[in-house]
């Protein structure tokens, strides 16, 4: 046997008897960091309290809240309808269950939009309602926010309420049909102000949903969500970010390719036993910023994912 043969089995034999190396690092993302107790979550949305403490909001029925105050352990903390919301159920086809809430504090107000809507369908609404304590029970509705019928080519579900660096509020919002849509909200009321609806994200009709929008530097960042949720161990769901100089656009991934035109620069997908990570919130914490989103175990349980983001040399988004 030659010597070159003799040191090939060599190595064969000790790379077979190496543990193989974890999925997390092989696909380069890392694994959700350690949260406890009840983190059962879909389309988690979350806010940093005057107290301190953290306030999660995510899809359920009512609107279902939990809460933290070391953003380590998790508790249920009731719902924000636990009476109903009569005003949405013709979007529900009379569910209880509400979608995809995005959840902040300005003016000692908590402000929750959230989506009324059935799968696949683009009868859908967004409505808000605010609290003075974020508690169950405490929320009062302010009305509808934006529509779409069957007949439009955005949807209506999917809300972010963004105030750009001038002081002005925005909603984005969409999922799948022509993308991610703009509209202005008036401060005031937390309403929409005018009829201006502006593109910012697209894929041609292809999966894209949960956008939520940051301005860290001179850049307002989009994060959103390709591909496919809601099929528990078997979901594809991925998070990417493009960025721009405007809140309203245009977007462009790290390679410059523009957002509308199906961009997005990818920061998290599934790896392991990580699978369909998305629907992602990003939280200014005193330690940095924090991407909080969910995931499905391997038995297919949604389930709270939570790191920090960090940003590279050239300013774009890095998971860790």
């Amino acid at each position: 046997m030659s010597v070159a043969r003799t040191v090939l089995l060599v190595l064969t034999a000790l790379l077979v008897a190496l543990p193989a190396a974890p999925a997390a690092a092989a696909a380069g993302y890392p694994n959700p960091g350690r949260v406890t107790g009840d983190i059962g979550v879909h389309d988690p949305s979350v806010v940093k309290r005057p107290d301190g403490s953290y306030l999660v909001a995510h899809t359920g029925d009512g609107i279902a809240l939990k809460t933290s105050t070391d953003r380590t352990a998790f508790r249920n903390a009731g719902s924000a309808f636990p009476g109903g919301a009569p005003w949405t159920t013709s979007y529900t086809a009379g569910s209880r269950s509400l979608w995809a809430p995005d959840i902040s504090y300005h003016n000692g107000r908590y402000y929750l939009y959230y989506s009324a809507s059935t799968f696949g369908s683009r009868h859908s609404a967004i409505f808000l309602a605010t609290s003075a304590s974020g508690g169950s029970g405490t929320w009062t509705n302010q009305g509808l926010v934006v529509e779409s019928r069957d007949s439009d080519n955005f949807n209506a579900i999917d809300p972010n309420l963004v105030v750009d660096e001038q002081g002005r509020w925005w909603l984005s919002f969409g999922s799948f049909w022509s993308g991610i849509k703009l509209i202005a909200l008036d401060p005031a009321t937390g309403l929409r102000q005018g009829s201006g609806m502006t593109a910012i994200a697209g894929r041609g009709g292809g999966a894209i949903e949960a956008p939520y929008i940051v301005k860290r530097g001179q850049y307002y960042y989009q994060f959103v969500s390709f591909d496919f949720c809601c099929r528990g161990a078997s979901s594809t769901y991925r998070v990417v970010v493009g960025r721009s100089t405007s809140v309203t656009g245009p977007y462009a991934d790290r390679s410059g390719v523009p957002m509308n035109s199906g961009g997005g620069t990818e920061i998290l997908a599934g790896h392991g036993s990580v699978h369909g990570p998305g629907h992602e919130a990003v939280l200014a914490d005193n330690d940095g910023d924090l991407l909080f989103y969910h995931y499905y175990a391997d038995n297919g349980a949604a389930l709270l994912g939570v790191n920090r983001l960090t940003y590279d040399a050239a300013g774009w988004p890095v998971v860790v």
